[in-house]
């Protein structure tokens, strides 16, 4: 099973970013999915979720009407689009797997840098 992201880098507050996580290795249609950030010296933060089929999404309060979750499943990928982002957005952003309430498998993360 893997999951790798993309898309990170380094933006000014205001800007966008889309990041992007290819799964492969399970049937990644039959999984709600979310995205999962973490800043330095803080425990991981919840973001957003999406339920298998994509017609259902989900987020935190600090990133709704910013953020934007998206997955196409015809290409095993999820999307996460990044607008208006500030400097506490400032995070390593990892996909996760859901599973039973829970995030059972990771990816490696992108790093995501909002500075002027």
């Amino acid at each position: 099973l893997q999951l790798v992201e993309s898309g990170g880098g380094m933006v000014q507050p205001g800007g966008s970013l889309r990041l992007s996580c290819a799964a492969s290795g399970f049937t990644f249609s039959s999984y709600d999915m979310s995205w999962v950030r973490q800043a330095p010296g803080k425990g991981p933060e919840w973001v957003s979720a999406t339920n298998s089929g994509g017609g259902s999404t989900y987020y935190a309060d600090s990133v709704k009407g910013r953020f934007t979750i998206s997955r196409d499943n015809a290409k095993n990928t999820l999307y996460l689009q990044m607008n208006n982002l500030k400097s506490e957005d400032t995070a390593l952003y990892y996909c996760a797997r859901d599973s039973g309430g829970d995030q059972d498998y990771w990816g490696q993360g992108t790093q995501v840098t909002v500075s002027s």
